[in-house]
């Protein structure tokens, strides 16, 4: 159902939500009779962060303008009149007129390029949270017990609390003014009959008497009330701090659910999302929370300073003074923890960080709309720090221009933007022009080493009576110089992003974990890495541990209590290779993600077994039953091991293929190639599996070449491919000879008279040759006519044969 039918369906405070998100700046008209094209509209896509996409933000806002004129051109009747000029105002809104049309207004300003994006962006995420949160309130799932859901109605409800004690105490201050300032008058008056006692002396006896009598009287009666009144006004005085006091407390409470609690899970969540976990979700509701206490605090602070200058105004013996002092302190710790906590990285910068290469982030200060800091727009700057340094930092010693190194374009003024109500700077185009290494401890590499851009700004509020001087750290970044190191780099990304603990020293992470949390990560980190719902399986989680461990043990619960280290996971070799257990892991996110993706996805690939695994799976099945397994032997590698029985052997591994293997030809193709292999394990059909990945061979030569294709044969099954295709095979199926090639420098390729596999179906990596670099020398080479009668050759590499074919 389109979100705009749920929205209208909407009742009371959520409505109420709903309906504000709209105004000048964006008409609910425009929303209502545009709702199926605005939904159909891919928002998300552009990238707001990149000025190149400023032209489909433009071609949205063109489109928009056009359907509002089909709109308008559309309406007939009475009410239709109506509406016709009303969307027709809109169009002038929108369409470029001047600003002193009277039809222009700030719509206009809002629709260039990404701001419309934004608005529509800001409109639509919270229409559809209302709409979850309407619908989660009445379905039987959302009767459940909503932990989120009741903590987040538990802070509207403190909210609602601190409205209404904010406004008792502004009417008791009122009350407060207004006794005082009678009190004024009275004592004015007492002084005024202190005057009339002095000017006595003048008057005849008996008049004087007479006067002296009253004024007395007069005075002594307003003196008593004056008494009273001082006590009245002095217990007015304590009452309204002891009020404040409360506020204050439930205002520190508040404020700590959702700067200590909320705000640190979104960052959190921020931390896990850098390792493939879900997004963090938009800062809409902390801001508006956090908007809430700005504007509550605020309101307070006004009334403290207000008490303040009234007792300053009527001195008054007493502790109020005291008191006043006390909350006025405190309610500006309070603000300020708010304004320094809420001035955050809401893009982070890359963490695995290449020198000499552009990079961006967006730092946001929550409650910049409502503390007005937009009217004088502050200035931010970016410098990159080392761990020493950001420890430094963080206690307060002098680190004043103590930066690691240099950073292109780091200055940026926040920007305010009125239809989402944010205040934000935008680092699109910094660049690490160079880095200064600490001294490293141990076997520590230089991708071990990590550092962490530091934001700092300053502004003040309410007139410059506060200066805020705000810092924020982004999340650990490791700077590479060469792309060879991003493996490793990745590696203590993902450590320090998966095991930091709140509130750490920065930036420390234990030197071990339990394989359980070790498992949680690499399966996050996977399925982002794959884009893949099909994560690692209970059984693949076995096989990583017992590659990890050494071990032979089948049961994942033998591993629940066993501990990696650091050491383990990228920094000591696998036993018996020349690589750790994170860059074969790695490896084969990377061949899945760039090749093999749609394959794993159609759980075409087992993956994670070892070769007596695989021969123990297959041991029941026909012949020509295959499954594709990782390499132990190679990174990134993937080999395909079958059941053929035959004299020789039952079981046949071929050697594997990588990502360079798969740039020449895909894995569909290779399988589509060997006849032999008929069904994936368990028992699905191949070509069933793997026939719409097939390549589609071109029937017709284009100017007047004829286009060579190459086919993988394995040269120990070359006769029963040929057997099977009937006796005469569609490709050449003999050894090479001579023969084939009569003229010498044609040949370049050497037989191998080594069989592709050996007697343990093992390879040696330093036997291979790049095919990839020659096949693409020779396919990218004109055909002369003389090659059209030998065009058939092998090219023998990596233990696979591949056959040039000439397609009649």
């Amino acid at each position: 159902m389109a979100v705009w039918i749920q929205a209208q369906q909407l009742q009371g405070d959520a409505l109420h939500q709903m309906q504000a998100l709209y105004g000048q700046h964006f008409p609910i008209e425009v929303r209502h009779y545009l709702s199926q094209w605005i939904e159909s509209q891919a928002w998300d896509s552009i990238d707001l962060d990149n000025p190149q996409e400023n032209i489909k933000a433009t071609q949205l806002l063109e489109g928009l303008v056009q359907e509002l004129q089909k709109k308008a051109e559309h309406q007939v009747g009475e009410d239709g009149f109506l509406l016709k000029i009303k969307l027709g105002h809109y169009v002038g809104m929108s369409s470029g007129l001047p600003p002193g049309h009277a039809a222009f207004s700030s719509l206009r300003g809002l629709f260039l390029h990404s701001e419309l994006v934004r608005c529509i962006r800001h409109i639509l995420y919270n229409e559809q949270r209302l709409v979850r949160e309407a619908t989660n309130g009445t379905s039987p799932a959302g009767s459940l017990a909503d932990a989120m859901s009741q903590k987040h109605l538990q802070i509207n409800q403190t909210f609602e609390e601190l409205r209404l004690v904010t406004q008792d105490t502004e009417n008791e201050l009122k009350k407060l003014q207004q006794t005082q300032e009678y009190f004024i008058i009275q004592y004015q008056e007492s002084l005024r009959i202190q005057a009339q006692f002095a000017q006595l002396a003048q008057l005849n006896p008996q008049e004087r008497l007479s006067r002296e009598t009253a004024l007395q009287q007069k005075q002594v009666s307003l003196e008593a009330w004056l008494q009273r009144e001082a006590q009245t006004l002095q217990q007015y005085r304590v009452e309204l701090a002891e009020k404040h006091q409360k506020t204050l407390q439930l205002l520190r409470k508040q404020q700590t659910i959702i700067l200590d609690d909320e705000l640190i899970q979104w960052k959190r969540r921020q931390q896990l999302a850098g390792n493939g976990g879900p997004p963090e979700g938009s800062l809409d509701v902390l801001q508006s929370w956090c908007e809430k206490l700005a504007e509550i605090i605020w309101q307070n602070r006004q009334q403290i300073r207000r008490a303040e200058h009234l007792c300053q105004q009527l001195p008054i013996p007493g502790p109020v003074e005291e008191m006043l002092a006390e909350v006025n302190a405190t309610i500006t710790d309070i603000i300020s923890a708010l304004v320094t906590s809420t001035f955050i990285i809401e893009k982070q910068p890359p963490q695995v960080l290449k020198t000499q290469t552009k990079f961006a982030a967006t730092v946001r200060l929550l409650v910049g709309g409502k503390l007005n800091v937009h009217m004088n727009p502050p200035q931010v700057k970016a410098t990159i720090i080392s761990e020493q340094q950001a420890k430094s930092l963080l206690k307060n010693e002098n680190t004043r221009n103590d930066y690691s190194g240099e950073i292109l374009n780091n200055c940026c003024v926040m920007e305010y933007h009125q239809a989402t109500g944010t205040l934000s700077a935008h680092f699109r185009n910094m660049s690490l022009k160079r880095i200064k290494r600490s001294d490293r401890r141990g076997a520590e590499s230089v991708t071990e080493e990590k550092f962490t851009i530091l934001f700092e700004s300053q502004f003040s509020v309410g007139g410059n009576e506060l200066v805020f001087q705000v810092k924020t750290l982004s999340l650990p970044v490791v700077v590479i110089v060469h792309g060879s190191q991003d493996n490793n780099a990745t590696a203590t990304v993902l450590w320090d992003n998966a095991f930091a603990e709140p509130g750490r020293v920065p930036f420390a992470v234990p030197d071990k974990v339990l394989w359980p949390q070790l498992c949680e990560a690499l399966n996050m980190k996977f399925k982002a890495e794959v884009q893949s719902n099909r994560g690692l399986t209970k059984e693949n989680l076995v096989f990583l541990a017992q590659k990890l461990f050494n071990s032979s043990n089948s049961h994942l619960e033998d591993y629940n209590g066993m501990s990696v280290s650091w050491s383990q996971f990228n920094r000591e070799n696998l036993p018996g290779r020349n690589y750790t257990f994170w860059q074969w892991f790695d490896g084969v996110m990377e061949v899945l993600k760039k090749h093999l993706k749609p394959h794993w996805n159609d759980g075409a690939i087992l993956g994670f077994v070892n070769k007596q695994q695989a021969h123990d799976l297959l041991i029941n099945k026909p012949d020509g039953t295959f499954l594709l397994r990782f390499s132990d032997s190679e990174i990134g590698g993937i080999t395909i091991a079958w059941k053929f029985d035959s004299q020789e052997r039952m079981f046949w591994n071929l050697m594997p293929f990588t990502t360079r293997d798969f740039s020449i030809r895909s894995l569909a193709d290779r399988l589509g190639d060997l006849s032999y292999l008929i069904y994936v394990f368990p028992d699905r059909p191949k070509d069933e599996v793997y026939s719409k990945y097939y390549t589609p061979v071109p029937s017709k030569a284009v100017d007047g070449y004829v286009k060579p294709q190459i086919k993988q044969v394995v040269p120990e099954f070359v006769s029963a491919s040929a057997d099977s295709a009937g006796g005469s095979a569609t490709y050449m199926d003999q050894a090479p000879s001579p023969a084939v090639c009569p003229q010498p420098h044609y040949n370049m390729y050497p037989q191998n008279p080594d069989p592709v596999l050996d007697n343990d179906g093992d390879f040696d990596l330093d036997d291979t040759i790049d095919v990839a670099r020659r096949v693409e020398e020779l396919l990218g080479r004109p055909m002369d006519s003389q090659w059209i009668p030998h065009a058939h050759f092998f090219i023998l590499a990596r233990g696979v044969t591949f056959v040039d074919v000439l397609i009649p």
